[in-house]
């Protein structure tokens, strides 16, 4: 098993910056993938970015890429996710995840372990 905890979220004006952290404890080798995910009210679960285990791949929606950077502190057990330009529509509950399989998958179901979320705010 392995939990993950996020932290960083808040509110923040449009155009602003914040970072997301996610903290990986139990059986952490088994997280070889490390993604963030965003659900806004009244929508589905989205796929933001995703990271491998050595760091050298990462993968972004559309809607963040060049905005957004993940990276990963694998001795820290950590992930983050550095947000810049932030616009309003970012604004949803973003979830850290943690998935099995050597290869970043852009949907829900390619991750086995979620973290229970953390809000960010963006206001215009």
């Amino acid at each position: 098993q392995v939990q993950l905890v996020e932290s960083g979220g808040g509110l923040v004006q449009a155009g602003g910056s914040l970072r997301l952290s996610c903290a990986a404890s139990g059986r952490t080798s088994s997280s070889r993938v490390m993604g963030w995910f965003r659900q806004a009210p009244g929508k589905e679960r989205e796929f933001v970015a995703a990271i491998t285990w050595s760091g050298g791949i990462t993968y972004y929606s559309d809607s963040v890429k060049g905005r957004f950077t993940i990276s990963r502190d694998n001795a820290k057990n950590t992930a983050y996710l550095q947000m810049n330009s932030l616009k309003p529509e970012d604004t949803a509950v973003y979830y850290c995840a943690a998935a099995l399989s050597l290869v970043a998958g852009t949907k829900a179901y390619d991750y086995s372990y979620w973290g229970q979320g953390t809000q960010v705010t963006v206001s215009s």
